[in-house]
């Protein structure tokens, strides 16, 4: 899961306005409707300690009006009289209205609401070229272009012997256009990142184009029978192609890493654990920039479990007295799976929603890290006095 979008929300200080609203209801009186969300929310924060300032700002963003069409919910995080992030969300809020104020912003939710879906590059293709689109939890944008050979594109009716030569030239195009198509698909997946590529399109035309794909890439894309270049053409029915593929990336990977996971923390011919489980060690092995990948199952206990923080990712502890020795002297309560969220974010780490369909009791409470390398049975060691 790529959180990278996430750090405008830890290059401040706290504390946060964090508010999750359902909007999916649309009828007459939407807009009156979204104005008392607001106005609710609002005395919430109020209720809870937020500045003016900041309320305000929440304000103006909740009654911004007119809203996408197709909206579900909003995610809003502010601080300091400053909207920092209002992130699309794919999916509506489970409770009509989650508001906090706290010293950090309240992400766990957003992880099944936007921040899991994979960023996915959509290729519309048609015989002459391709259009290239990026879909990530922050929408769509365009990715670039590939422009083939025009010519020559359309076979003839004809049998006659004088047409064969045509009719290579026409298989010759269509094959060099699928190959420019595909290089530039794997340039750009290079480029972004991208979890997985959707390929749009005739069928001929998005097969040729699968099968040039280098062998690195070619696990990552799928096809749809859906969309083309033509404008509007499937949308929709694309749209959910999409996002099915999405799902069942989703589903793939956190399988794997759940397996992963496991195999970790049991450790292997005789090699220490690889994997933390429970508050204490994953708040060490935060500040010592160990995890690689923190694996998030909200249900669990451990997850709203509270520790310290200070302005820095660094500075996290599970007792107050803690934060002194890392240098804050004024440290705030906050939830651990929070903590812990800015933390990956700020270093680097990878970050898997694992659902309750997939593991039960993986991570034992809820958290849990694959770590960049183990704790050796000496590390362990107390120090001689």
């Amino acid at each position: 899961m790529q959180l990278a979008f996430l750090t405008s929300l830890f290059d401040r200080p706290g504390p946060w306005a964090s508010v999750y609203l359902d909007t999916s209801r649309i009828d007459e009186s939407t807009q009156e409707r979204l104005e008392l969300q607001a106005r609710d929310a609002c005395r919430s924060l109020a209720a809870q300690g937020c500045d003016p300032a900041t309320e305000r700002a929440v304000y103006e963003a909740l009654t911004d009006w007119p809203r996408p069409p197709g909206e579900v919910g909003r995610a809003v995080f502010a601080t300091h009289g400053e909207v920092v992030l209002d992130p699309p969300l794919t999916r509506r809020p489970l409770a009509p209205s989650d508001v906090t104020w706290a010293a950090l912003p309240r992400l766990s939710p957003l992880l099944d609401l936007a921040a899991q879906e994979p960023v996915c590059l959509v290729a519309y293709i048609d015989r002459t070229g391709a259009d290239l689109e990026l879909r990530s939890p922050l929408g769509g944008s365009p990715a670039g272009h590939v422009e083939g050979r025009d010519w020559p594109l359309h076979r003839t009716a004809s049998a006659d012997w004088s047409e064969r030569h045509f009719q290579l030239s026409v298989e010759n195009t269509w094959d060099e256009n699928a190959a420019r198509i595909a290089e530039a698909l794997a340039e750009c997946e290079e480029e972004t990142k991208a979890d997985l590529i959707v390929l749009a399109g005739d069928v001929r035309e998005r097969h040729s184009v699968h099968e040039r794909l280098p062998a690195e890439v070619r696990p990552l894309a799928v096809e749809s029978e859906h969309g083309g270049r033509a404008a509007g053409s499937g949308v929709r029915l694309l749209d959910e192609d999409v996002e099915a593929a999405r799902q069942e990336h989703l589903r793939r990977i956190t399988e794997q890493e759940v397996e992963r996971f496991r195999a970790a923390r049991s450790g292997a011919e005789g090699r220490p654990p690889a994997a933390a489980e429970g508050v204490p060690a994953l708040v060490e092995a935060a500040r010592e920039h160990r995890i690689a990948e923190l694996l998030i199952r909200p249900e669990g206990p451990d997850a709203h479990r509270q520790v310290w923080v200070g302005a820095d990712p660094d500075q996290i502890a599970v007792r107050r007295s803690e934060t002194y020795y890392l240098g804050e002297r004024e440290p705030l309560p906050a939830r651990a799976d929070d903590a812990l969220l800015r933390s990956a974010v700020m270093t680097g780490a990878e970050v898997v929603r694992v659902r309750p369909d997939i593991a039960e009791d993986v991570p034992v409470g809820g958290l849990g890290a694959l770590l960049r390398w183990p704790y050796t049975e000496k590390e362990r060691e107390p120090e001689p006095a």
